[in-house]
């Protein structure tokens, strides 16, 4: 291991045997702060570690800050101040526009739309005592507090507040065919927005947000936690997160949910439900519908319904419900890469498949039912907010019913 010795009398940095690595122009450096505190000893040490691994011209960092200019690969070496300088590593402008788009979109969504509905739908976990108050008329007496009765000789009942703190988890697909859309939007983008949507409706509400990333396997996870600036990173990671696989699986996503949650949460599975996975054995093959949603699948999605709270919101895209007539087309499996040419051309062939696909949407909404889950469909070419805030409806209306 090689040692580097800071002098600060002599205003250098150099090795134990005595070689000058850095020499520093006091009078450049006098008056930045920065240079009084920890960090100047870890940016040093950054620095000279990156030297010392020889990185690549192309994209020199160390430890989350990247040199401005690039330096020359050889060593020993001598650098002068003015030769590079240290920022932290900074996210390109096009995607911070990005994100901030998404914000003040659905942020609107929040605050017209959706205001006080996520809060009257998902409810806390228990409720906390609060207070005693004197008993009134028409007060349930089942809330009498008889010890302080007892003491003021005067009925007094217990107040109690619901225990709010939610976690609200998100299970975004993020395989292949989320790159998919027609309409200037990818399902993946529409994915994002509906993060968001829930998100900032969950910190509204002082709950934390987590985020799930799969495809075929787990591909990231963030823990809860609150603040704006959380949702803002989350929306990041589902936007621009590249996945290491292409495949479509979710149980291995809901099983590591189960274990990574202890407590009951807020689970919103974000994808468009397109599997490469076999058909059961027991169904027809010729059946589109029947690898929708594999028996395993539901399975786990039934035994995460009893823990969590799960929602399914299903992403599409108008082409993937009816096919434009554009005649021969080369059409390619963006999970699998299979390859394969349709005449789209020709109406019946283009009636067959719409038909197909409007009873694979009621197919997979039956087995989605059927596993006890609520589901949202949205589609890249059409307003999310109205059907938003129909589910948010229909479920006020159920728990109001009891």
């Amino acid at each position: 291991m090689v040692q580097v010795v800071l002098e600060p009398a002599a205003n250098q940095l150099r090795f134990a045997g005595g070689e000058i690595v850095v020499k520093f122009v006091t009078q450049l450096f006098k008056h930045l702060p920065l240079f009084r505190n920890r960090k100047f000893f870890q940016q040093i040490n950054d620095v000279c570690r990156a030297h010392a691994l020889n990185l690549p011209r192309h994209g020199p960092r160390a430890s989350g800050f990247a040199l401005a200019r690039p330096v020359r690969r050889c060593f020993p070496f001598s650098l002068q101040p003015s030769a590079f300088s240290l920022r932290p590593a900074m996210i390109p402008r096009e995607i911070l526009k990005k994100i901030r788009q998404i914000e003040l979109r659905t942020n609107r969504v929040v605050t017209e739309t959706l205001a006080g509905a996520y809060h009257s739908v998902f409810k806390g976990q228990g409720m906390n005592f609060d207070e005693v108050r004197e008993y009134q008329a028409g007060d349930d007496v089942r809330a009498i507090d008889w010890n302080v009765t007892a003491r003021m000789n005067h009925p007094f009942i217990k107040k109690f507040i619901e225990e709010r703190e939610l976690t609200l988890m998100l299970v975004v697909d993020v395989s292949g065919s989320g790159r998919f859309g027609s309409r200037g939007q990818s399902k993946r983008e529409l994915a994002a927005e509906i993060a968001s949507v829930l998100a900032f409706s969950a910190i509204r509400n002082n709950d934390k947000v987590g985020l799930l990333l799969y495809t075929d396997e787990v591909e990231k996870y963030i823990p809860p936690r609150k603040g704006r600036g959380h949702v803002l990173r989350v929306i990041r990671e589902v936007l621009y997160y590249e996945p290491r696989r292409r495949g479509t699986d979710l149980v291995h996503a809901l099983e590591f949910m189960g274990r990574v949650l202890p407590h009951k949460a807020i689970c919103a599975v974000i994808s468009d439900f397109l599997t490469n996975a076999p058909a059961d054995p027991d169904q027809d093959p010729a059946d589109g519908s029947a690898a929708l949603l594999p028996r395993a699948t539901q399975t786990a999605l039934r035994m995460a319904n009893r823990r969590h709270d799960v929602v399914a919101v299903q992403v599409t895209d108008h082409y993937e419900l009816q096919l434009p007539a554009l005649g021969r087309l080369i059409l390619e499996d963006a999970e699998t890469g299979e390859v394969l040419e349709v005449n789209t051309g020709n109406a019946t062939s283009r009636a067959a498949f719409a038909l197909r696909q409007e009873r694979n949407q009621e197919q997979l909404a039956r087995q989605l039912r059927g596993a006890g889950v609520d589901t949202i469909q949205l589609r890249t070419d059409q307003p999310y907010g109205g059907a938003l805030g129909r589910f948010f409806q229909n479920r006020e209306k159920r728990r109001m019913r009891g």
